[in-house]
């Protein structure tokens, strides 16, 4: 592993963990930062590093720009913790949003993922190449849409049935979202601040709706 893949972010799998274990972790309040994910006895403890979480927050933020200027309900709910226990199975995503569902979730102060639906965009970076298959977690919980940003592309996938997910060349969740432009901004993060690149996105997405 390179030194910027072991910067972006530490990992370490876990085998035969039981969910009293995971649940008992997942609620711990003492864990600044770290993420968490449980697919039927198998765990990944994530901890971000600084070019992981810049490189999440601005992806999310890029969502939030775009959502606003084409007037698209959006909640952001980042790396909140989802988990359904009869599926034995659970995430912290880098950035996640409800965009369709938006409505079904306003003003909820908790859910439930038995009665409430998934985020419909999940964003996950994944610079140092996790060992563990999330997507056996998001399509087990019926995530419609995950984002995947490895360091140089940002790949969309779409859930097709069960564990499988589609590569697709445009998102579903939030259609005409300029992809290119926000790999591009990424590119350019070690040279220009986020403001300036947040600044430079958001006139770019005012230019494509013009257009």
């Amino acid at each position: 592993m390179s030194t910027i893949h072991a910067l972006a972010e530490q990992r370490v799998v876990l085998n035969d963990v039981t969910w009293e274990t995971y649940l008992a972790l997942a609620t711990e309040t003492d864990r600044p930062g770290k993420r968490i994910a449980y697919d039927q006895g198998v765990m990944e403890i994530m901890s971000p590093g600084i070019l992981h979480e810049n490189a999440g927050r601005l992806i999310g933020r890029m969502v939030e720009v775009f959502t606003e200027e084409l007037n698209i309900e959006a909640a952001a709910v980042k790396s909140t913790t989802f988990r359904r226990s009869d599926k034995k199975r659970g995430f912290e995503a880098d950035e996640s949003f409800y965009i369709a569902n938006e409505s079904a979730i306003r003003g909820k102060h908790h859910i439930d993922l038995s009665i409430d639906p998934p985020p419909d965009l999940v964003i996950e970076i994944d610079i140092s190449r996790t060992s563990m298959n999330k997507f056996a977690i998001y399509g087990g919980l019926e995530v419609p849409e995950v984002w995947i940003y490895d360091g140089q592309s940002l790949i969309v996938y779409l859930h097709a049935k069960g564990p499988n997910y589609d590569m697709a060349n445009q998102s579903a969740a939030l259609q005409r979202f300029p992809l290119t432009e926000a790999v591009r901004c990424l590119d350019r993060r070690h040279q220009l601040s986020q403001t300036e690149l947040i600044r430079g996105f958001r006139g770019y997405v005012r230019r494509q709706m013009q257009g």
